[in-house]
């Protein structure tokens, strides 16, 4: 089986794949990968070094209908992760957001369907669903996205669905909550807060802290896309979350506590235009019908976390001197 993965150089994408090149998803043990990245800001080529010999890497960009058409010959399934992620750059301008999110997931979907791809699973996020004070989104919650960011990933979601009911291409669409791992971007809060608070700096909060995200490895992510990829249904939307709620500032706390400081570390902000207050999602779907169920317990998985920053400060240096 041919796999093709954009964005596979980013942080979940990456971890997705040397997962799968290293025999760790058993339905991809044989498969032959293949990556397409653009290399932007966050896509970084050493994230795939671990695997580089099982993995074909092609640096270029999803919008790119010619190379996506070449692309899309040779592989018999797609799994989507490419995408603008961060909601301040979306803020500041969100054309980016649409191209990339938008326009090439619709790029995606057009060469796969004039290619016959077999199934092709879009990688999306709760935060299309807005915002929610009390209980948790199920899959069939309306879409009311409130940042440019999240409104691009909304669009290409419907996008997403629209080819499957007009033309019948398998489209599986999943969305997670707030993802922490090794080799996250450090533009993210928790891996932002960790290096900052290493070199001795300050952090930023957002107004009074109290907005809420649940928190999910991101090993525990993309082994729910994988059981998605392998057994969901065509046409389905499926949540992964990771069922750890914290707010803002129950999070800063623990990090503060890991890095041995203090609040006098922290320096409050205004808060985000159009601030999402809680996001919650609900698993039951995916745990019934494919058996997922987080793995890596949230206290252990941050210790993990910080302790790979602290012993990869050239991986991140690098990045934040961009």
């Amino acid at each position: 089986m041919r796999l093709l993965v954009t964005g596979g150089a980013g942080f979940i994408g990456s971890n997705y794949v040397r997962h799968a090149a290293s025999g760790d998803y058993e339905g991809l043990r044989d498969a032959e990968i293949v990556v397409l990245d653009k290399l932007t800001y966050a896509g970084v080529k050493e994230n795939l070094d671990p695997v580089a010999d099982r993995v074909e890497l092609v640096v270029g960009d999803i919008c790119d209908a010619e190379l996506v058409g070449e692309l899309m010959q040779r592989v018999d399934q797609v799994v989507h992760f490419a995408a603008e992620s961060h909601v301040d750059r979306s803020i500041d301008g969100a054309a980016d957001f649409v191209m990339t999110n938008v326009v090439g997931t619709q790029t995606l979907l057009d060469a796969a369907l004039r290619h016959g791809v077999d199934r092709f699973v879009h990688v999306s996020t709760d935060e299309v669903y807005g915002s929610i004070d009390e209980g948790s989104w199920t899959e069939d919650r309306p879409l009311e996205p409130n940042s440019p960011y999240s409104a691009s990933k909304a669009s290409s979601d419907l996008i997403a669905r629209a080819y499957h009911r007009t033309h019948g291409l398998p489209v599986l669409i999943t969305r997670c909550s707030n993802n922490y791992g090794p080799y996250q971007f450090p533009e993210k809060v928790i891996p932002l807060f960790v290096t900052n608070l290493m070199d001795g700096g300050t952090v930023p909060l957002y107004g009074d802290g109290l907005n809420v995200r649940d928190w999910l490895h991101v090993d525990d992510h993309c082994r729910g896309i994988e059981l998605v990829r392998a057994g969901g249904r065509a046409g389905e939307v499926y949540n992964i979350g990771g069922g750890t709620e914290l707010t803002n500032r129950e999070l800063t706390e623990r990090l503060l506590a890991a890095s041995g400081k203090d609040w006098g570390s922290v320096v409050p902000v205004e808060d985000r235009k159009g601030h999402d207050r809680r996001y919650s999602v609900d698993i039951g779907k995916i745990s019934a019908e494919l058996g997922y169920a987080p793995q890596v317990e949230f206290d252990a998985g941050l210790a993990d976390a910080i302790e790979w920053y602290r012993g990869n400060r050239e991986w991140w240096e690098r990045l934040k001197q961009r």
